[in-house]
């Protein structure tokens, strides 16, 4: 598992971290599952190159992204691209040029004076999880539980607000108020002007979860959003009232680890319906009515759901990459050339899939058959990040924070 896990109680910590790791620790004990064993991480093969990833320009984004498993990426804004590391720097750039516009630093990381004397410490305070932008602000989340609205045009602080827990899904801006969900279960829509709460919608949060959340999404006067207990709901954008929701899975099986069903993909409202789906659970297609079921199959993903060419396409827990028919949830294709390579989620646009590794390397599969068409390292220290596409530019943020914006160009 690819994942950093959220618990309560450090003796159940150290259990499912046994339970986690079986495979590779007690691997020889005859009851012990071996399948998993079998599926070794790919090997990158030679391809054919169809579609050249041409380097427009290149920059350095503080310190990165660090140890810690946050899958930050950069954000768009008229002609501005923002990025920011772990450690506190947000940094706004022309998206056309790369010229940087303006560096602020939000907070220092807290580092405590055990932490600098103690030489088994990890030594990684990153604390900066999310980022977001909208409506002439940038959005920055934090371990800490803050949520700071940044001026878009000059890195300046607008305000600051200290939310119930760490906010590690990107915030959603829409229509004046701005959407963060935190890690304690709660989704929460605030006055994009000065921070302060409109309404709050409150869930139970199990006592083991994956460290993450989904980013609500914002579609037609509705806000859509997944959360740990395997639930989507679907709120009125302007007063929070609930129009409806669906348990996408239902937890199953005896340990903690076996009834984790996260969803931490982000909704995907499309035309003809809403695509759900959860770890350790199923992929649905659902009515945007009413919530009701059109089709369902077995899946499991922490990773956002695409879509185009008539398909939706998933990264599974084993980096496997699927097709699904958005019609009858039938598939069409999948690849398992980058198993176990600790995949980020994708992006789909013109016909092609783009998705980074933990070598990396930035991959580029055709939406057809899933074939690989093109490949280019960006970082050495891997890509977590989903890439992000505008104007037809795909800008890659890498985990030690290089920042590149790429252009695809198929060959003739």
């Amino acid at each position: 598992m690819n994942t950093v896990k959220s618990l309560r109680n450090p003796i159940l910590a150290l259990a499912i971290l046994l339970l986690a790791t079986g495979c590779s620790w007690f691997g020889w004990l005859p009851w012990v599952d071996k399948e998993e064993e079998e599926d070794a991480r790919a090997s990158l093969e030679r391809i054919e190159v169809e579609v050249d990833l041409n380097r427009e320009w290149r920059r350095s984004v503080g310190a990165g992204l660090g140890k810690k498993y946050i899958t930050m990426g950069p954000v768009v804004l008229g002609d501005r691209i923002f990025a920011a590391d772990a450690f506190g720097r947000v940094q706004a750039f022309d998206r056309f040029s790369g010229e940087r516009q303006w560096d602020v630093r939000v907070d220092r990381p807290a580092r405590g004076w055990f932490a600098r004397i103690n030489p088994l410490h990890r030594r990684d305070y990153g604390f900066v999880a999310a980022l977001g932008a909208g409506e002439g602000m940038v959005l920055v989340g934090t371990m800490n539980a803050d949520l700071i609205a940044l001026d878009a045009q000059s890195g300046e602080e607008k305000w600051r607000r200290t939310m119930s827990s760490e906010v590690l899904a990107r915030p959603t801006v829409s229509n004046g108020q701005l959407y963060a969900q935190t890690q304690d279960g709660r989704l929460a829509a605030l006055s994009s002007e000065d921070g302060r709460e409109i309404w709050v919608y409150d869930t139970q949060v199990p006592n083991l979860t994956l460290r993450g959340d989904a980013t609500p999404v914002v579609r037609g006067g509705a806000v859509f959003a997944g959360f740990a207990t395997g639930r989507i709901a679907v709120f009125q954008e302007r007063n929070g009232e609930l129009i409806w929701d669906h348990r996408v899975m239902l937890p199953q099986g005896r340990s903690e680890l076996a009834r984790m069903v996260d969803v931490d993909a982000p909704v995907l409202p499309a035309s003809s319906a809403v695509y759900a789906a959860s770890y350790q659970g199923r992929l649905k297609a659902l009515r945007p009515q009413d919530g009701s079921v059109i089709w369902e199959r077995d899946a499991s993903t922490n990773r956002a759901l695409v879509e185009g060419r008539g398909n939706i396409y998933i990264v599974d827990h084993n980096d496997v990459v699927r097709a699904i028919d958005q019609r009858t949830g039938e598939q069409v294709w999948e690849q398992r050339g980058l198993l176990r390579r600790n995949l980020s989620s994708p992006v789909a646009f013109s016909g092609y899939l783009a998705l980074g590794d933990d070598d990396g390397y930035l991959h580029l599969l055709s939406q057809r058959d899933g074939r690989f068409v093109g490949r280019t390292r960006v970082d050495r220290r891997g890509i977590r990040s989903q890439p992000l596409l505008a104007d037809g530019v795909l800008y890659v943020y890498g985990n030690s924070g290089r920042l590149a914006a790429i252009q695809p160009e198929p060959r003739d």
